[in-house]
């Protein structure tokens, strides 16, 4: 199976970016092909809803930026994970980017899962992230929910935390 992360913290050494590569280490493990972008790391714009993609573009956004090394593999994944630090109630500003840039697209047609891995300083604060993904399982993508993980305070860097993810990605 071929997955792809889409990892928003900017924190390269913090905890959602040891979540995920637990998660794509796992998933390793068992034989699934794993890529895992930075996102924060990248140059990608929001979309500016020009509709060019879907008026002219034919499906192609109209910004060149770093979004363009992702679409290949959005478009090829068996599985899409969004793991992301929590920031005022929802993703990053970067990971809300790159989801917004896929709009330009299709609907991604080889994908049948998703996950979805978060952290934040304190529980009780993942709502708007929830939402946003059960948009995505229920209102685009009609896939199967293999789950979200939630981590917060000192447990998103506990080793315990750290192996339930490998485990899930083992388990795929």
């Amino acid at each position: 199976m071929k997955i792809l992360v889409l990892q928003g913290s900017a924190r390269k050494n913090g905890h959602t970016t040891a979540l995920a590569q637990a998660f794509a280490e796992g998933a390793r493990e068992a034989g699934h092909e794993v890529t895992v972008f930075d996102v924060a790391s990248m140059d990608i714009h929001g979309c500016t809803g020009c509709e060019w993609c879907h008026i002219q573009g034919n499906g192609e956004c109209i910004q060149k930026d770093d979004m363009q090394q992702i679409y290949p593999h959005y478009a090829s994944a068996d599985m899409i994970v969004l793991a992301s630090p929590i920031y005022y109630g929802s993703f990053t500003g970067q990971l809300h980017c790159a989801i917004h840039r896929t709009y330009a697209l299709e609907i991604p047609k080889a994908c049948k899962k998703m996950a979805m891995i978060l952290d934040s300083g304190s529980s009780g604060v993942y709502a708007a992230a929830e939402r946003i993904y059960h948009g995505f399982l229920q209102g685009w993508y009609g896939v199967e929910d293999c789950g979200i993980f939630e981590y917060p305070g000192a447990a998103a860097s506990s080793p315990q935390s750290l192996e339930e993810v490998r485990q899930f990605g083992r388990s795929l």
